[in-house]
């Protein structure tokens, strides 16, 4: 059975999920090619995507590219340093085994960002 890629980002200069962020998904062509949108969403109120950024039969092995619009949710909540340093976290990673779960949070304020394969 295939796996699935999920992801959730925490706020933390708040210390709380980070709402209604802007979050796209994209496969990463190695020829050169533009990279392929799969998928645009927005966090929940858990911070989380309503469901998984790609599962089933369409999630394969390969280099994704996700991309969290932090600059965005930063002015959103007008927090005072937002843009000043962070626009936007762009997270590239390959997957080796489709059939597997996959979860890649981010943990971001307006000067800094981590992350992780999670479970």
């Amino acid at each position: 059975m295939p796996g699935k890629l999920t992801t959730h980002v925490l706020d933390t200069a708040s210390g709380k999920p980070a709402t209604h962020m802007r979050v796209q998904l994209f496969w990463v062509e190695t020829d050169g090619s533009p990279d392929v949108l799969i998928r645009a969403t927005v966090t929940n109120g858990d911070g989380r995507t309503e469901g998984a950024m790609i599962e089933g039969d369409r999630f394969s092995a390969g280099t994704y590219k996700l991309v969290f619009h932090v600059g965005d949710y930063f002015e959103a909540k007008r927090h005072p340093d937002a843009r000043k340093f962070l626009g936007v976290v762009p997270i590239c990673f390959t997957i080796d085994d489709a059939v597997q779960n996959y979860h890649v949070p981010l943990l971001v304020s307006p000067w800094a960002y981590s992350t992780y394969r999670g479970s």
